[in-house]
This record gives structure tokens, sequence and C-alpha cells, in this order.
């Protein structure tokens, strides 16, 4: 068992700090297919140059290394009390090393576990069979794309494609409106599973179960391999792009799965993934609790090389240029505290360069301050949307491991009336926000910054010094992070004039999505 827990630990590390190989190829294919000088280009770049410093750091390829869910098949004599066991101590340990986020929380009381070891956490489900291995398979799916999960129930009236009926085109329109709903909030370009039947419950385990299937493979059904490559091919035509900015890829991946259900329900599950596609398995000697062999590893292995870092600069620059951010044709640098005057001069579109002090606040921040007063002086200051991955060293100070941006459309209720009430400037996560926030922005003088999700490493760099930390209480991804930070790169993708490329994206796939009303299978 000291084996097993041994190498259970090293898939952990391996799985947050290491794409597989499948994933690799469908980035490299969406870059080079990515029309140069764009938003997309430039979040393409940044992507493989962060994947390049996650191999070099073995450190996470994204801060929110998310739930982790083993999925293990195993002989009969087995001893799956043990190897549980294995397996909470190697995430606990992962977790210490910082390579896993503390991610478990209380759901009554918030309370932070500390070790990702909680009720339901981490979920292992066991399989017995009658080979003489242990396939172990990990995923760390985070929470970004776990909320844009959705589950559809047949028939149904879908927004710009009408009634889906319970057959193969209304199973087809779910799956086309599930990309559509992710929009860029799930990190997009991203992947899907997608269950037919079962449950409510088991029609969710059967979607994410198609995530642990090689992107490369083909589906034996003939009717669902139809409807694979149906779905790859016309849901890049939505236009929604890479981290939602519009461009040419939006879906890397597409697996459907089947199962019975009761003649009452029908329904269409769908466990949408992040771009940072964390899953790798191994082939374990149950004698020796040795590793023997890795999974999701066959085929061509993309290395970015150092070149990436220097291409995603070029990449902000051609972008900068093509979309006119400045009459000097370089990213804008703001400096906190940022007056309104500076901030009324930003469009969308345009790039900026972060120097100098910004505070992180997430959920937990977000419902306190609408409360309470602020730790610290926000007026004129710069909010992330990060959860980051911290330790300490042996002098007490904290160090970022990752620090990638999280979802912001979370923080909806509370973004404008935080704005107006302390004076910030300035909020920066991903995926866009809605029309309180767009409304808060013109009526305060704020700007809403996208930074590229998943590019945790890429923003950990940017990170010179931690300077302080509070409310702790709420754990280490929900406190508030004092940074020092030095050219950290954003795009404005909400001014405040009330322009919201998010907005605008949204309206134009949905246009672009009415074109996939008409049937297809007979």
């Amino acid at each position: 068992m000291e084996k097993f827990q041994e190498s259970m630990y090293k898939l952990i590390v391996e799985t947050s700090t290491k794409l597989p190989k499948d994933v690799r190829r469908a980035i490299k294919a969406a870059k080079e297919q990515e029309n140069a000088g764009t938003r997309s280009a430039m979040s393409l770049a940044t992507i493989t140059n962060n994947i390049k410093m996650a191999d070099d750091n073995v450190s996470p390829i994204c801060q929110d290394t998310g739930l982790p869910t083993f999925k293990i098949k195993v002989p009969v004599d087995a001893n799956q009390l043990e190897m549980k066991k294995a397996i909470y101590e190697a995430i606990a340990l992962a977790t210490k090393d910082g390579k896993l986020r503390p991610n478990s929380v209380d759901s009554l009381t918030g309370e932070n576990s500390g070790d990702n070891l909680g009720g339901g956490t981490p979920v292992i489900k066991f399989e017995q069979w009658e080979k003489d291995y242990i396939d172990a398979r990990l995923i760390l799916k985070g929470g970004g794309c776990e909320n844009k999960n959705i589950q559809y129930s047949l028939p149904c009236e879908l927004e710009g494609l009408g009634r889906a009926g319970r057959d193969l085109d209304g199973i087809r329109k779910c799956i086309m409106h599930s990309v559509y709903q992710a929009q860029g909030q799930g990190c997009s370009a991203g992947f899907i599973g997608v269950g037919i039947g079962g449950d409510r419950s088991s029609g969710y385990d059967l979607a994410k179960e198609q995530l642990f299937r090689s992107n490369d493979d083909v589906n034996p059904n003939e009717d669902l391999r139809k409807l694979e490559e149906y779905v790859m091919a016309n849901a890049n035509k939505l236009g929604i792009g890479t981290m939602g900015f519009g461009g040419e890829t939006t879906l890397l991946g597409c697996k459907v799965g089947v199962m019975n259900r009761i003649p009452a329900s029908f329904f269409v599950s769908v466990a949408y993934n992040c771009w940072a596609f964390r899953r790798l398995g191994v082939n374990v000697n149950p004698e020796t609790g040795e590793i023997q062999d890795w999974f999701y590893q066959e085929g061509e292995n993309v290395d970015f090389a150092e070149q990436e870092k220097k291409q995603a600069e070029v990449e902000i620059a051609a972008s900068v240029e093509a979309t006119g951010s400045s009459s000097n044709q370089e990213a804008i640098t703001l400096t906190a505290p940022i007056t309104e005057e500076q901030i009324r001069q930003l469009k969308v579109g345009d790039v900026v360069k972060i120097t100098g002090r910004m505070y992180t606040g997430r959920d937990a921040i977000h419902k306190y301050l609408m409360d309470n007063d602020a730790p610290v002086d926000l007026n004129g200051q710069v909010i992330y949307h990060c959860g980051p991955v911290m330790l300490k060293d042996g002098e007490g100070n904290w160090h970022v491991k990752a620090a990638g941006p999280t979802t912001s459309i979370r923080e909806e209720p509370y973004q404008g009336d935080i704005m107006k009430k302390f004076g910030i400037r300035a909020v920066i996560g991903k995926g866009g926000m809605g029309p309180k926030t767009l409304a808060a922005l013109k009526d305060h003088g704020g700007v809403y910054l996208n930074a590229i999700g998943g590019a945790a490493q890429y923003y950990a760099e940017c990170v010179k010094s931690v300077d302080g930390v509070d409310l702790m209480n709420f754990g280490i991804p929900e406190a508030m992070w004092h940074l020092q930070v030095e050219g950290f790169t954003a795009v404005v993708t909400m001014d405040s004039h009330g322009n919201s490329l998010h907005e605008d994206v949204e309206k134009s796939s949905l246009e672009k999505l009415a074109q996939f009303k008409e049937p297809v299978f007979k």
C-alpha cells in the first residue's frame, strides 16, 4: 500500500501539471487555424506558453485543481478500503506540496478543510473486473467548467433552436445549445462529454465518464459517431472562440455515450470541460503497487517550446494593433490607484498591462464586503477574481504557485454595488459579467478586464511579491491576497461606455445557432 500511495501521488501530480498528449494535439491544431493578430490568437499563444511553464515548474496548469475524481478498476480480490486510505493520504500530501489547491469546503459552515479531504471529497469510484492489473484514472475538473454542465429533459424548447424532441435531432439540438450557453465562462475552447438517457444522476455520471475517453477515439456506435462528427464540424461555426473572445475554435472535443431510460424520462446531460483538460491514468501492478504504464500518452507529443512565450508577446502586440488599442500600438499600462479619467479612456478591445498592487477577491470576499468594511482602502484599486495556489516557505513568507482567473459571473449579484461602495475602478476575471455590473461600470466609471482562464503559471510569473493577506478565515482560495504584479496582461471586454464584448459575442452566436434548427438525422 505504501508503493500504491506513492503511485497515486505521482498520478495526482502529473494530472495537475502536465496535459496529456491528445489534449496537447487538439490545442496545437486550434492554435494553427486561428487568425493571427486576434484576441483568440493571443489567448491561444498564452495558453501554450502556460502549458510549457507548468511542465517546467511542475506546478498546477490551472489554479483551480477542481474536485479530484478517480475512476478505478480493480481485480476482484483487491482491498478497496485500503486503497481508498492510500488515495486520501496522497491527496493530502499533494495539497500540502502545492500540487492541488485546498478545495474541500463544508457546505453549511463554509470552512475549508485545508487538505482536500471531507464529506464526498475526493470522489473515488471503484469497479471490479477480472483482469490482473489496476486501471486508475483521474480527472481534475475545475469549478468554472463544472458550473457550465447542463441537463435537458426532452421534449423542450431551446433558445435559438426551437423544439427539441425525443429523437437524435433533439439530442443534437441540446448538444449545440450546451456549447452556446457555455460561452467563454467555462474557459473555451473546451471539451464536452454527453450522456443520453439514465436518470438525473446517472445521466451526469455517464456524461463525465465520456471525458475519460481519448479525444482521438472513434465511437463504435454508428449513430453516435455521426453525432460526434456533426457537433465537431458545426460547433465551431458559432464564433464564440477562445475565452469567448470570438474566433475559429470553440470546441476541441465531443464524446457521446448512451444508456437506457424509463419511458417517462429522457435526459440529455452534458459535462463541459475547459481547455485545461486534466485527466490521466495509470496501469498499476496490484502485487507491488508500482506504475506499469500511463494512459492517454499514445501518438505524437506536443512539447511546447521556449519560443511560445515570445510568440505570446508577439500575438499580444498584433492584437493591440488589430484592435486599435492605442495610438502608439502598445498595450496600455495601468497602475493603482487608477482614476476615473483613466478608466473612461479605455474601450472594449484594449489590451492593458497592470503594474503595482492588486487584491484578490472571490465569492466569500464579495459576500463579506456587502455587509462589512474592507480590510484595506480599495479606492481606485483593482480586484482580481482569483483563488490562488499558495505555499509558505521556511521563513513564513507566502509564494504564489498558480494564479489564473476564476469565472466572474458568480459575483454578478454583488460586483456593481461593491465597486460603488469602495471606489474600485477595475475588476479582473474571466468569462465576463452581466447587465447589473455593466450598468455600474457606466455609472461609476469602472472597467472589466478579461484575463486568460486557466493560464495560472503565466499569471503567477507576473506576481513579484505577496505583500499581505486578509480574511484568512475563509481559507486560502477565498482570502484577500495583496499581490504586487508586473506586466499582468488582460483585455478590456466591458467598458465604462456601456459596451460588452461578451454581450456582443453571445448575441452573434445565438444568431448563428439558429441555422441549426432544421432536422439533420432521418
